[in-house]
């Protein structure tokens, strides 16, 4: 099966959104293939290192959250977290 690399990139980074914390901080439970290419995309800091969260930059928030309202919304007007 051929897997789309920036479509999990894309699913991960708005799931981030679910462990956000102090405005842009997220816990880093996840494939840390993908969170190394969101850093590469200079849409979260480094991953790697004994923290157990990272912080979204300014383009990955704004990104992660049109993208969990995209994916996951039950409508337009839902509340983003």
């Amino acid at each position: 099966m051929d897997i789309d690399d920036n479509r999990i990139d894309d699913a991960v980074l708005a799931l981030l959104l679910l462990g956000l914390d102090d405005g842009r901080r997220a816990w880093k439970s996840f494939d840390w293939d993908a969170l190394d290419r969101l850093h590469a995309k200079g849409l979260i800091s480094d991953p790697v290192g004994k923290a157990k969260s990272v912080m979204f930059t300014d383009e990955g928030l704004e990104r992660a959250r049109s993208l969990f309202r995209e994916m996951f919304a039950s409508s337009p007007a839902s509340s983003e977290p």
